[in-house]
């Protein structure tokens, strides 16, 4: 099915144990299960917009092309790491929380990928600021700031 962030999702797994509110950190607004588990899929010219979620997002990569991952750190610093099995990339990206990314398809087709989250994702974690807002933030990421919102 699509997904708001571009691109395409299934979940394919959802923990059937929780955390209760009271052992997590206070970011999260309630219970989450223990984790959950998507295949992501982007073709070529889709982008996965630029957003943040509240745990820390492990990719793993699956088939087709390398998929350029961009991540903004709250202190500005950009990271740009290559997920796929090519000379320079990394078969599995662990993206910090509270990172600012999106991605993008480094070839003439598509990326497979997985994404891990622990605790369990909820939308309620996922937060994707406007380009102006984005564009306030950090100035200094114009050019991709364009691209990936």
């Amino acid at each position: 099915m699509p997904h708001p962030e571009g691109g395409w999702f299934n979940e394919v797994y959802r923990s059937h144990e929780r955390v209760v509110q009271d052992a997590l950190p206070e970011r999260f607004g309630g219970a989450r299960v223990f984790s959950t588990a998507i295949y992501f899929l982007l073709n070529m010219g889709e982008v996965s917009r630029l957003h943040s979620i509240r745990q820390d997002e492990v990719w793993h990569f699956y088939d087709g092309e390398p998929l350029q991952l961009h991540r903004i750190r709250p202190d500005g610093q950009h990271i740009a790491q290559r997920v796929g099995l090519s000379e320079g990339a990394m078969p599995l990206v662990v993206v910090p929380a509270g990172d600012l990314f999106g991605a993008e398809v480094m070839g003439d087709g598509y990326s497979l990928v997985g994404c891990t989250v622990a605790p369990g994702f909820e939308f309620d974690d996922f937060e994707m600021p406007s380009r102006d807002e984005v564009y306030q933030r950090f100035p200094q990421h114009a050019e991709l700031i364009q691209k990936l919102t």
